[in-house]
């Protein structure tokens, strides 16, 4: 049997002392047909280690219906690791951060107001359990006892960031042995009194995570955990960006000097991100430390990683493999190239189907005495509609809706009044109602549960009610989208150059040849999402600082594509351009 274990300050891996340099890749990021070129460039840096979280979320949209398969396939990833001659380290925590959609746990749980998250209550823990009966055995058979490439797998993730119950990681610790996982067990934290002090299990391994600093970070996990390896669990050697926010580059010489601190300390290391990849479709997530406070993530997760958001290799990435090279040979292959890159031109938007004309199409209406969050209508992501009457007339008064998460746009008898964002209470929306009345209907954008923090229970949607004034607003028709299926749109030719209010615009792109990855650059668009043959290439704004989205090449196919985009804001622009250079900012 080879497993992986811990003697002293030492791992050691069929009996023979090892250092574990790994690199963080997440295969529902990219795309399967790239997960080859992606771990053969991480093992010719000189990796010996893949690492990858599992998201929940992605592997269970909806309760008790599961999905193994494209890119949720994890036991085929894991499967071409260990091809490759490479060890994985597996993160199949029910929550786990990654700037991914609620940390990974599934919006649904927020559907039942009972549920408590990551801690000792039994409805949360009954949904874990199941997970876990249908994710856990598909994992058995590839951890290294069994002959597999898993030697080592998380109980909880910074689990000492958000609480204390120790109890709930000793809960998850046993769920996992009880299910037959018999490889390494570990936790990781940051390298703080709280942290490490709320995230550590008995007997279980601690590493650390942490982007500087190195000695003074392992001095910090000694105090608690006097013998074992030296392991950072996420080197930050880059970072993600928000929209409206600059895009963020670390030198790579640094990221060098930083890395090779840590090997000199004889310490074990997994980069966090080494290829980060794509927050497809309504997967990205958002930070939120405070309640007012809210960042949405970017599409790109580029994360300036050693492999950028396409997989080519960056100087980052020959920087880390000559510090690799002096401490051990690296392997006898060559780096393999970046795969082609192709500007496909500028091609128009022909026809469009507007959202308010579409709305029996795309949904079925459902009355509602009060706007409640999209969960508790059976929606997890994209866009939801509220619509009610308001008698007349009335004098203007401020329409205030109580805690909006995230993004509403205002119609009444659907002409645009303005747009109301929980992240910026400057913004405001006035009105009058007329004589007779108004239709009021209010699009709500979901951008994205926050991932990490104390205000991870982010239910999307309206929350707490609206009021015109003081006055509640009662009796609604909700329209619920999260826009999974664009098929039954009607489109109609475009006959003027711009257009406003929220509708679909549709293209068409032919590709003579074979297709190669490309990026799609949308100036003059406002705010929306992208759909490329019917899957949803994730968000844009023009608030940047992301101004192109990457589509990789088994998105396309030789001949017609189509392409749709969903734009909310109104347009300036009936253009679509495909370049060879992506634009992050």
């Amino acid at each position: 049997m080879t497993v992986l274990t811990v003697q002293n300050d030492q791992f050691h891996f069929d009996d023979k002392p090892i250092r574990l340099i790994s690199g963080a890749i997440h295969y529902f990021r990219v795309v399967p047909e790239y997960w080859y070129d992606r771990l053969l460039k991480l093992k010719a840096c000189g990796f010996n280690t893949v690492e990858t979280y599992i998201p929940w979320n992605f592997h269970e949209p909806t309760p008790g219906k599961f999905n193994f398969e494209g890119m949720a396939d994890v036991e085929g990833f894991i499967r071409l690791a260990g091809e490759l001659g490479l060890h994985v380290i597996v993160r199949p925590s029910p929550y786990i951060c990654a700037e991914w959609e609620f940390g990974g746990l599934p919006a649904w749980l927020l559907a039942d107001r009972e549920i408590q998250l990551r801690c000792m209550n039994r409805p949360y823990l009954e949904k874990v359990d199941a997970y876990y009966d249908e994710l856990l055995p598909r994992l058995k058979p590839l951890l290294s006892t069994n002959g597999g490439p898993i030697i080592a797998m998380q109980v909880e993730n910074e689990y000492g960031s958000y609480g204390n119950d120790t109890a709930y990681l000793q809960y998850l610790e046993q769920a996992m042995i009880s299910r037959g996982i018999d490889v390494l067990l570990f936790t990781s934290d940051g390298p703080e009194n709280h942290m490490l002090q709320g995230g550590m299990v008995p007997n279980v391994l601690e590493t650390a995570n942490f982007g500087s600093r190195a000695e003074e970070s392992f001095e910090m996990l000694r105090r608690y955990q006097p013998q074992g390896p030296l392991m950072c669990m996420e080197y930050w050697n880059g970072w993600f960006d928000h929209w409206g926010e600059e895009h963020h580059v670390r030198n790579g010489d640094e990221v060098a000097k930083v890395f090779e601190d840590m090997l000199s300390l004889g310490a074990s290391v997994n980069f966090y991100m080494f290829h980060g990849g794509t927050n497809f479709g309504f997967t990205s997530g958002a930070n939120g430390l405070e309640r007012d406070h809210y960042e949405p993530t970017v599409t790109s997760y580029d994360y300036n990683a050693p492999l950028n958001e396409a997989g080519d290799p960056t100087e980052k990435y020959f920087a880390i493999r000559d510090i690799i090279a002096k401490y051990t040979d690296l392997p006898e292959m060559e780096v393999p190239k970046a795969l082609p890159k192709q500007a496909y031109g500028t091609v128009l938007t022909a026809s469009h189907a507007a959202l308010f004309d579409q709305l029996h199409l795309l949904s079925e209406p459902v009355k509602s005495v009060t706007p409640e969050p999209m969960e508790r209508y059976g929606q997890n992501n994209g866009f939801i509609l509220y619509e009610t009457f308001i008698t007349g007339p009335r004098e203007e008064k401020e329409l205030i809706i109580q805690d909006c998460h995230d993004r509403a746009l205002v119609f009444l008898n659907d002409e645009f009044k303005g747009i109301i964002e929980r992240w910026d209470s400057s913004k405001k929306v006035h009105f009058e109602v007329p004589n007779g009345g108004a239709s009021l209907r209010i699009l709500v954008e979901n951008m994205g549960r926050i991932n990490y923090g104390p205000y991870l229970a982010d239910r999307k949607g309206i929350t707490e009610g609206v009021r015109h004034g003081n006055q509640f607003l009662y009796g609604w028709t909700v329209w619920t989208m999260p826009l999974d299926d664009l098929k039954p749109l009607d489109f109609a030719a475009i006959e003027k150059t711009t257009t406003n209010g929220p509708a679909f615009y549709r293209a068409e792109l032919h590709i003579e040849n074979a297709p190669a990855d490309t990026f799609l650059k949308l100036k003059g668009w406002s705010k929306g999402v992208v759909y490329v043959n019917g899957f949803n290439i994730g968000r844009y704004w023009k608030a940047g600082p992301q101004q192109t989205l990457y589509i990789p090449a088994p998105f396309l196919r030789q001949g017609n594509n189509e392409i749709i985009v969903f734009d909310i804001d109104g347009t300036d622009s009936l253009e679509l351009q495909f370049v060879d250079q992506p634009e992050l900012g």
